[in-house]
């Protein structure tokens, strides 16, 4: 995998309108979280309907609270391990909401404003697989060579940047895991 004019060779593309122009072009950091469409289902298209505004909000009794809201993440990874690009890494996606993150020696806010932010379909209860966690040390492996200011150092989960408000990937995902296949070639 490499990234091309900011996206992901091999990924499938599915545009995204919630997005926007990044205030500095910074890309410094990747935020990890997880999505399942409803809670707990996965496969489907609903999380790329949520991402794309076409989410129907009387599909699902769940979905009524979604009605309106306008989300996106860079990429997605699904349970088989087939990734999903819906925003350009050179863009802003609307992935992070209100967040903060330290960084030398200062306090940043808005990370959608210098982090990629990868979506991987599952929740905080139910094991990642395997093809996940290599299809994501394969993605964070491309998006380093294309973003020199990425590394394995500048990589975070939605609850450490929005720690009272989120919780994921949860405790479910396992960070020893993505580190050794992040040793792999």
């Amino acid at each position: 995998m490499q990234v091309s004019q900011g996206w992901l060779g091999g990924a499938r593309r599915v545009v995204s309108p919630n997005v926007n122009e990044r205030p500095q072009g910074e890309v410094s950091v990747l935020v990890l979280h997880s999505i399942s469409l409803p809670p707990g289902c996965f496969g489907g298209d609903a999380i790329e309907r949520l991402f794309t505004n076409t989410l129907d909000p009387d599909a699902h009794p769940y979905y009524a609270g979604l009605d309106g809201l306008t989300v996106s993440a860079h990429l997605l990874i699904r349970r088989d391990g087939e990734c999903v690009q819906f925003v350009s890494f050179d863009r802003r996606a609307w992935h992070a909401g209100r967040s903060s993150w330290w960084d030398e020696g200062r306090w940043r806010c808005n990370l959608n404003d210098f982090s990629i932010g990868i979506e991987l379909e599952g929740d905080e209860i139910h094991p990642y697989t395997a093809r996940q966690y290599h299809a994501l040390a394969s993605a964070i492996h491309a998006l380093m060579a294309a973003y020199p200011a990425l590394s394995t150092q500048r990589m975070t989960s939605h609850a450490r940047i929005a720690p009272l408000r989120k919780s994921d990937p949860g405790p479910a995902f396992d960070w020893a895991y993505l580190r050794q296949c992040l040793g792999r070639p």
